[in-house]
């Protein structure tokens, strides 16, 4: 070392932190993985020593060695909407607190992936993939990994045996729409509200069509006829344009549910500020996702809610199972929605 205690040349080595600790290669080893068993002490003095040597591990070799990269991929269709951007946030805080980086991948503008990223992804090769853009088929997620299992987000419907694909091992997060999509109608329902329509997502969005089509059945097991369909793309601008149009040319709405909260707004702005129509009072207005900003008094938009926080925990919980049981079969994780009643029913 020089005179102020640094490493004159060269980089700080997991033997130098042992020497000084007077501990073995291994021990130092396990000091940096939180799910290894060591002595609490003797964690604190390799970090300690560790740190005043200025020695991080080489997670290259700590790959080659655990067969372990503590990188995680994920698949996105949009990283500046505003429920992608919160939930790649709360997930990726969730992965650094395991231990793990994350790696974005962001899909063409029609959901699909060039094959050409998805190598350049296979390159890094992650401990798992996470597929919110179900597009991306697992038959051709799978040719480009190697060990990892991917995850995917799954609608299942329960008039369907299996909405998922045969074929190349996958695991999944179940999110249950019924619940929330059922406690919303029933809300419309009790204020005798009948013609409801649906301001659909993106139309190549499956996770579009799932939602769409439990609202169907859902409003078909009460009774009601089926919803009238406005295509929307999951943006403001758009559902503000279709809602004037709903009103202008079409025949208008007692109520209507979008498919995503952002929807909602551009919904909410165009009946009060173009159309001079109340909300709730004249036209009656559901979301889908609580984003943060749902809560917001200018919209206190009623809206089908995904936990945020129990939907991370799900995802992350699907990929600690995997690593620790690499042969399992199909891991699944279920998340039920709910409905938050605010102010754009009522």
């Amino acid at each position: 070392m020089d005179k102020d205690g640094q490493m004159a040349r060269g980089r700080a080595t997991a033997e130098m932190v042992a020497r000084q600790a007077n501990v073995s290669r291994v021990a130092v080893s396990r000091a940096f993985n939180s799910h290894t068993s060591l002595k609490p002490e003797k964690r604190e003095l390799i970090l300690r020593i560790a740190q005043e040597l200025n020695y991080t591990p080489d997670r290259a070799a700590r790959a080659l060695v655990s067969g372990r990269t503590h990188l995680i991929g994920v698949i996105v269709p949009d990283v500046c909407s505003y429920w992608e951007s919160q939930e790649i946030d709360a997930l990726t805080t969730a992965l650094q607190n395991e231990g793990f980086a994350t790696l974005l991948f962001k899909t063409r503008s029609d959901f699909s992936m060039d094959e050409k990223l998805l190598a350049y992804m296979r390159g890094f090769n992650p401990d798992s993939v996470i597929a919110f853009m179900e597009n991306v088929r697992p038959s051709t997620l799978v040719r480009f990994l190697d060990r990892a299992v991917p995850i995917y987000v799954h609608y299942p419907h329960p008039d369907a045996e299996d909405d998922g694909e045969d074929g190349p091992l996958y695991d999944r997060l179940n999110v249950l729409q019924h619940g929330g999509i059922d406690q919303a109608v029933a809300l419309l329902q009790g204020y005798n509200t009948r013609r409801i329509v649906y301001l659909s997502g993106a139309v190549k969005s499956r996770s579009n069509v799932a939602r769409e089509k439990m609202l169907r059945t859902v409003m078909a097991a009460r009774g009601l006829p089926p919803p009238k369909v406005v295509i929307g793309d999951y943006s403001y601008d758009t559902a503000y344009a279709a809602t004037i149009d709903l009103f202008r040319v079409g025949d208008g709405a007692d109520a209507i549910f979008a498919s995503n909260d952002v929807s909602a707004f551009g919904v909410i702005d165009a009946l009060r500020h173009e159309l001079g129509l109340r909300v709730p009072e004249d036209v009656k207005v559901v979301g889908f996702d609580d984003i943060a900003q749902s809560h917001w008094k200018s919209y206190d938009l009623t809206t089908v809610k995904f936990d945020l926080s129990e939907r991370v925990r799900a995802l992350v919980r699907l990929i600690l199972r995997r690593l620790n049981e690499p042969d399992a079969p199909a891991l699944q994780e279920t998340l039920h929605t709910s409905l938050v009643v605010r102010g754009t029913v009522g």
